[in-house]
């Protein structure tokens, strides 16, 4: 059994929590935590503030677009001893270096006090702490001393569809820093929870992780797929303005996602080329990146396909649109058209020449001359536009 800061950890492939009490670092009042059925859930307060949430359902993030804002990190080990969640401390990043055997810490809304814990105990490259500090950076991989830095990108459905992950990775560890949710991260986890057998190599887990957050992007591309059939046959029964609105946001959001999956996708290709080396890299663990690169290649030709099929969703939205506008001015023509010689009747037989008004008088004249022709004239008319079929 180990114990960190409180959290009893038990070999074998799981993980059992203890009710437990600990000082947060940034808070007067004892943080709370409890562990049932699996699920974690910690309670705090700050000042006027309560803040309750499962680490189950990912905890509180801050989503773009959403206004909640972690007060605090979420953290979470792999490791052969413990699988769950950890305190970010130096003690037990020292405890898990000493261990000698390989783990992965996932780091979720990293504070500048956890950059500060990892800067002491890891002794990262400034760069790379700078690097990784700031986000909305390329997919790229900058190799150092003793470990290399990447930033790679999976898919989530938020308002960008995107999750960006930073990593430090060498052949002793692997620390994964993110501030969006990333879902596949929580059933990698799960799945190494479950599991009896000790961790495989560093780079086979390093696969894992980013094969995870590549094949991520799939489910979101086949909503867009299905999204796209429906904006077409909505726009077939029904064409408005919210479809339109809708076309160029997807498409927006199509251009973000080539923009991250372009970069991942060259810098695999430099990997397999030799043009960069990760630490740890077997024949073997290669063979699994070409996969990465492959589904890579996958996606990007996706993402053009769909933007194609938006294009041409637009073209037959405006396509519809301007149809619908000459069937109307069709038929604003045709009733223009019959009047246009009613018009010429009633003004003929309206002069106030002295002949006309002495000769045309009388009912049978009235009825003849001036309601006869124009139903004579209304009548034709129709009759021509139906064999054109105008009307």
């Amino acid at each position: 059994m180990i114990n960190f800061d409180g959290l009893d950890c038990f070999p074998g492939g799981g993980l059992h929590w203890k009710a437990c009490q600990r000082q947060d670092s940034t808070n007067s009042n004892p943080l709370l935590t409890q562990m049932h059925n699996g699920q974690r859930r910690e309670r705090f307060t700050s000042g006027a503030s309560h803040v309750t949430y499962d680490h189950a359902d990912g905890g509180p993030y801050d989503r773009k677009g959403d206004q909640t804002v972690s007060n605090t990190s979420t953290c979470h080990v792999v490791h052969d001893e413990q699988v769950g969640d950890l305190h970010l401390s130096r003690d037990n990043l020292e405890r898990l270096r000493g261990s000698g055997s390989f783990f992965w810490i996932d780091l979720s809304q990293p504070t500048e006090e956890d950059f500060a814990v990892l800067r002491d105990v890891f002794q990262f490259h400034p760069l790379a702490l700078e690097d990784s500090e700031h986000f909305g950076q390329r997919a790229k991989l900058d190799d150092y001393d003793d470990f290399v830095f990447l930033v790679i990108y999976g898919a989530v459905p938020d308002e960008d569809r995107l999750v960006e992950v930073h990593c430090f990775y060498s052949e002793r560890f692997l620390i994964t820093v993110h501030r969006d949710d990333a879902p596949a991260f929580a059933l990698l986890r799960d799945r190494y929870q479950k599991r009896k057998a000790p961790m495989e190599g560093s780079a086979l887990l390093l696969y894992r992780i980013i094969d995870a957050l590549v094949d991520s992007f799939f489910p979101i591309l086949a909503d867009f797929d299905d999204r796209i059939d429906e904006l077409e046959n909505q726009t077939f029964l029904n064409a408005s303005d919210a479809q339109l609105q809708e076309i160029f946001a997807m498409k927006r959001l199509l251009v973000g996602m080539r923009k991250a999956v372009t970069p991942q996708r060259d810098l695999f290709a430099g990997l397999l080329g030799g043009g960069a080396e990760l630490p740890g890299m077997t024949t073997e663990s290669e063979r699994h990146f070409r996969d990465v690169y492959d589904h890579l290649i996958r996606i990007s030709d996706l993402i053009d396909t769909y933007r194609d099929l938006l294009t041409s969703s637009m073209d037959v939205f405006l396509s519809t649109v301007s149809n619908r506008l000459n069937v109307v001015m069709k038929q604003l023509a045709v009733i223009a058209t019959i009047f246009l010689p009613l018009t010429f009747v009633t003004g003929f037989f309206g002069q106030n020449f002295g002949w006309l008004v002495r000769y045309i008088a009388g009912w049978p004249a009235f009825l003849v001359l001036g309601i006869g022709t124009q139903i004579v004239t209304v009548v034709i008319l129709m009759t021509f536009f139906k064999r054109r079929g105008w009307f």
